[in-house]
């Protein structure tokens, strides 16, 4: 299952003294659960951009917590900086990374809002998605007037804050909370030092386009319309803001893009099309430079397309998937990239702590050990995950074979379902030994007083369910890959059948070994509807998961011409 991540990158009004920075990002990293990721402090603006991520629980309280401590420290009455402001926290966005969508981002959004209006006595505005009325949508509006004009506009019914009093805080002022799409910094490299050329490439592909000209020509007067506004010409691409610039470091010129909304024009559609807008312009693109961090997906997705293109099956590993658009967007041409860094959510997992982050052998030797956990959950979520790569390897294999070239989007279709099966075992199999340490930390509770006693069973049975819960789980993933055994033993490349044979053995061992995790965990429970349901549920996957390996082995056998 997908972990839910979701950033925060609150703007303080304060960009000269340390100090205080300091604090405000000491209480970000004190809550558990969240990494900080960057601190951008500008002294001309006075102002820090701070950048932070976790899960939205984490993420909810250490805004609210920054929120607070920059009320405490920061006197807007006495703030001077180049930069729009009408708040100690000026703007505190949230942005959906993964595994949450963009409704529940709003709502994060609106209960940190409803908290720092109610709790701390600061108005709040909502902005962009999180916007409570068309008006409010753009972050200009919302801060139209600045801190300076901020007691008359309180004043004003049609400015009602969203949340909070509309009394007048001369010491914090006020705060807009939004939801917004990622934002990704995206500079593409060319083989020119030409600032001019770059700059008609960058106004080919942004979406605000370039000026009209009369006769359409470079130096013909700019046209306007009945209103005296210039007509533009759109660009290619939608949520793309560009221009050309020269680096003298680098000694060559970029088109430097904010991707605005990279659910609409993710970064390998604006690398593609940016190429092709420079080729018509005799132009070549040599790289691309990332600034910032980009989501996982942003990068998977980038290595489907490009082996999409290529007629390549793009069900492989993740890793191979962020090699391949690396390398296909140039990605090392100026730095070299390194996914442990650039990538959210490398920069977040503590991959030392995880069991699939072991090797064979590590792994082998862990669950050898006298410790109780990897048990036999965990080994029978990686058995699993073994015998679908198996199925995933036929799919990709067959994708491959010599006279199939038009099959290739069949066998890479399956070799995405194998891989999303995989992955999701893989991840079980953390997930189980987890589960087994929540029930061993319930038992350790305190049990002096009835009320402690009362607590500490009723953790020890809440524990006992999930880790019931978890192996009925990988049985039900499993299952699932039987489909994709089956369809490679039937349609796949017939000199494999035998490696899908041995996916379907790993199938059925996975998933009875799963089931018996499931009855000794379901032995210790209480709830007698709840151990009826999961050993009903695990009897009825395990009953068709062994006929369907059967059927599987009968097919495998039939083939097989000794």
């Amino acid at each position: 299952m997908e972990n839910k991540i979701i950033e925060c990158v609150p703007n303080f009004s304060e960009g000269r003294d340390m100090g205080i920075i300091k604090q405000i990002t000491d209480v970000i990293e004190s809550v558990e659960g969240v990494k900080l990721l960057d601190v951008d402090p500008g002294k001309d603006t006075n102002r820090t951009v701070v950048t932070f991520v976790g899960n939205p629980e984490a993420v909810s309280e250490a805004a609210f917590l920054s929120v607070k401590k920059a009320s405490e420290l920061i006197d807007m009455s006495k703030h001077h900086g180049a930069h729009p402001r009408m708040g100690a926290t000026d703007v505190c966005p949230f942005v959906p990374v993964s595994g949450i969508t963009m409704e529940e981002t709003v709502s994060v959004a609106h209960k940190v809002g409803e908290r720092i209006g109610g709790e701390l006595g600061i108005p709040v505005y909502c902005y962009e998605n999180a916007a409570t009325r068309p008006e409010r949508r753009n972050l200009a509006s919302c801060r139209s007037g600045e801190y300076e004009g901020l007691r008359k506009k309180l004043d004003d019914p049609g400015w009602k804050p969203d949340f909070g009093p509309s009394e007048f805080n001369e010491r914090s002022g006020a705060t807009a909370v939004g939801a917004r799409d990622f934002l990704v910094a995206f500079n593409v490299n060319l083989n020119t030092t030409s600032v001019r050329r770059a700059n008609a490439i960058a106004y080919d592909v942004r979406e605000k386009g370039r000026p009209a000209r009369e006769r359409n020509s470079v130096t013909g007067k700019i046209l306007k319309d009945e209103n005296g506004e210039i007509v533009m010409i759109p660009g290619s691409l939608k949520s793309v803001k560009a221009i050309g610039w020269y680096i003298e470091e680098y000694g060559i010129a970029q088109i430097s893009m904010n991707l605005t909304n990279i659910t609409i024009t993710p970064v390998h559609i604006a690398f593609d099309e940016v190429c092709r807008k420079a080729d018509a312009r005799g132009i070549r693109v040599t790289g691309s430079e990332l600034v910032g961090l980009i989501p996982l997906k942003s990068l998977l997705d980038a290595g489907r397309y490009f082996l999409a293109k290529q007629q390549r099956s793009s069900g492989v590993s993740d890793d191979e998937l962020i090699r391949t658009a690396i390398r296909s967007m140039g990605m090392n041409d100026i730095h070299l990239f390194k996914p442990e860094e650039k990538i959210i959510e490398f920069v977040m997992s503590a991959k030392k702590d995880k069991l699939i982050n072991m090797n064979l052998k590590a792994f082998m030797e862990e669950t050898a050990s006298d410790s109780p956990a990897p048990g036999g959950g965990s080994v029978s979520a990686y058995i699993g995950s073994l015998g679908v790569a198996l199925g995933t390897m036929v799919a990709n294999l067959s994708g491959h074979k010599r006279g199939w070239d038009d099959r290739w989007k069949e066998f890479s279709d399956w070799a995405e379902k194998g891989k999303a099966i995989q992955n999701s075992l893989l991840q079980m199999v953390d997930e189980d030994t987890m589960a087994f340490n929540r029930i061993l930390d319930a038992f350790s509770l305190p049990k002096k007083s009835e009320g402690e006693k009362n607590l500490r069973d009723t953790a020890i049975q809440d524990a006992t369910k999930n880790a019931t819960l978890v192996p009925l789980k990988v049985m039900e993933t499993a299952y699932d890959g039987f489909e994709l055994i089956s369809e490679m033993v039937e349609k796949g490349n017939p000199n494999s059948v035998s490696d899908a044979g041995v996916g379907a053995l790993a199938l059925r061992s996975c998933i009875r070994g799963a089931f018996l995790n499931v009855k000794i965990n379901a032995s210790g429970l209480k709830d007698k509807d709840f151990i009826k349901y999961v050993i009903a549920r695990g009897e009825d996957i395990e009953s068709r998961a062994i006929a369907a390996e059967e059927e599987i082995l009968k097919r495998i056998n039939a083939k097989i011409i000794v």
